[in-house]
């Protein structure tokens, strides 16, 4: 079997960064990415979790509006809420490419080094 999603959005708001009780780092965030649809264009808005340093990394380093790649795999979760049950059905990030520069706001944390705002993904 294989689970297994490719996307390319935009952030529809800056990164929320959080961290588990034992320490490790999540990061959530939406992407808008579009879809053509009987000669139009239809944006889907997608719900996307990155665990560990990559988590770290998008928080720092893209903000609402940035491009991104993001590979990884399709994931439905259930919770309690108030009014009962809930389901959630997000992208689990495996890797997450930034695909276009910094804002100038975000310039001073730029080194210079593309690899810095870049990982590696290979799709």
């Amino acid at each position: 079997m294989l689970n297994k999603i490719i996307l390319i959005g935009r952030l529809t708001k800056d990164v929320e960064m959080r961290y588990t009780e034992s320490g490790k780092a999540v990061a959530h965030f939406t992407i808008a990415a579009d879809r053509p649809y009987k000669g139009e264009k239809e944006t889907d808005f997608i719900p996307i979790v990155v665990w560990g340093k990559q988590a770290e990394n998008c928080s720092n380093y893209i903000s609402k509006g940035r491009l991104v790649a993001v590979s990884g795999r399709l994931q439905t979760r259930s919770y309690e809420a108030e009014g009962g049950r809930r389901y959630v059905t997000e992208v689990v990030a495996d890797e997450v490419k930034f695909l276009d520069k910094p804002k100038e706001s975000e310039q001073s944390d730029y080194d210079g080094n593309q690899e810095t705002f870049e990982q590696n993904v290979p799709f």
